[in-house]
């Protein structure tokens, strides 16, 4: 039985268009406290010709359906031309250390015999999250000699001096009716400093079949234990039926590298009609005071905006 019970508070936010570059999506909403009262949310949205930039809504603590401001402006633009992210920029982690956010965010740029390469840069805030500056501009994760197909969404946090990093990797491409889809799962690494990572190709959330794929972690560390929510999916036909695509999984773990998966805790399933009717998918806790908070998309990859659901902390947390 899963110590945490979620209840939907609702839809929140799904853009309007009438910035130009917020045509549609809130893809991976993630949440950040950055007041007692306020939880910035940021997300990647689509301008007309499909190009996602990051941006960010505020909403309110108490009620995390009230949104009390609208970005009007990216908060992360695309690349330089030819750079890794040249062609989309979407935020997937923000970790806090001291008076800075880091942002790390996913880059993409579209490939000839695959839809997608993806990689994974860092954008520093020292603004409380107002404004956002890359690092670098090249990437900080990318396709390696061991993991040479695929890199993806990730979360990190810093415990003491070790910054920890649970990340999507590609093990292959397959071909599904002809086309390639990526096969990818949750691995580990760690680093001294946030921006060179150690990787030894350390699995922590292995699909349990031929045709599953988990991705996007959301890591806590409650009770003495660290609790992790994702998303997990089939590789087939995924964008056409809904008992395939995203749902919500959840594990448990005594040390944040070996994972006990107990998705049936997770919670919550697609409701009986509505923005969340056909999936689960992305999502991001946050813990507010003496209850979690859940951020998460629904159905189209983030097409309808992003929702929130809620839960008393546990006790033994």
């Amino acid at each position: 039985m899963s110590p945490f019970a979620w209840t939907r508070r609702g839809l929140v936010y799904s853009p309007s268009g009438r910035h130009g570059f917020d045509q549609s999506h809130c893809h991976k909403p993630t949440p950040v406290l950055v007041a007692p009262d306020t939880i910035r949310v940021y997300f990647g949205v689509r301008d007309a010709r499909n190009v996602t930039r990051t941006t960010y809504v505020d909403v309110d603590a108490a009620d995390p359906t009230h949104v009390r401001y609208v970005h009007d402006a990216p908060v992360l633009d695309v690349g330089t031309i030819g750079a890794f992210d040249d062609s989309g920029a979407n935020v997937s982690a923000v970790c806090r250390d001291g008076d800075r956010l880091y942002m790390y965010f996913i880059g993409w740029n579209p490939s000839t015999t695959v839809h997608t390469r993806n990689a994974i840069g860092v954008a520093v805030s020292t603004d409380n999250g107002h404004t956002f500056t890359r690092c670098y501009t090249g990437a900080v994760l990318d396709r390696t000699r061991d993991e040479p197909f695929y890199t993806g969404a990730v979360d990190v946090r810093k415990d003491g001096a070790l910054w920890r990093m649970w990340y999507t990797s590609g093990t292959e491409w397959r071909l599904v009716d002809g086309k390639p889809e990526i096969c990818y799962h949750i691995k580990y690494a760690t680093s001294s400093n946030g921006v060179d990572w150690q990787r030894d190709n350390v699995s922590c959330i292995p699909p349990r079949t031929a045709v599953e794929a988990t991705a996007r972690p959301s890591v806590l560390h409650l009770g003495g234990r660290y609790h992790m929510w994702y998303s997990r999916r089939d590789i087939v036909s995924f964008r056409t039926d809904a008992t395939r695509g995203y749902r919500g999984g959840y594990a448990v773990s005594d040390d944040g590298v070996t994972w006990d998966r107990q998705d049936d805790a997770f919670g919550i399933e697609p409701s009986p009609n509505g923005w969340d009717s056909e999936t689960i998918a992305y999502p991001y806790v946050l813990p507010v005071g003496d209850r979690l908070l859940m951020f998460y998309n629904g159905n189209g990859f983030g097409r309808t905006g992003f929702g929130v659901a809620e839960c008393a902390l546990p006790e033994a947390a």
